[in-house]
């Protein structure tokens, strides 16, 4: 059972680690580039961009389907970023 100072050495880990992914931005966009999502680390909604030829177009269809095409993009960024910045000493403290 974990005593009242791990748990907070715990919580202060955990919201360091919230703070240094929001930091983070990353872009997912559509394939064609038309469509770009702008998000941070934690998986909160930043910004979007959208090319004015496609929303001329009226083309609902194709706007939701370069917005899947661009959160697809996002997430496999993310993990990418997840994976590089993985530290098995951090990790370690956090449990230790």
């Amino acid at each position: 059972m974990l005593n009242p100072k791990e748990i907070l050495k715990m919580q202060g880990e955990a919201k360091r680690m919230q703070k240094k992914l929001r930091e983070k931005k990353i872009t997912g966009e559509s394939k064609d580039g038309r469509l770009k999502i702008y998000m941070n680390g934690a998986q909160e909604f930043e910004d979007i961009y959208i090319d004015e030829e496609v929303l001329d177009a009226e083309d609902l269809k194709g706007i939701k389907k370069r917005m899947k095409e661009a959160f697809k993009s996002y997430q496999k960024k993310l993990q990418k970023e997840m994976m590089s910045d993985m530290d098995m000493d951090s990790l370690k403290k956090m449990f230790s």
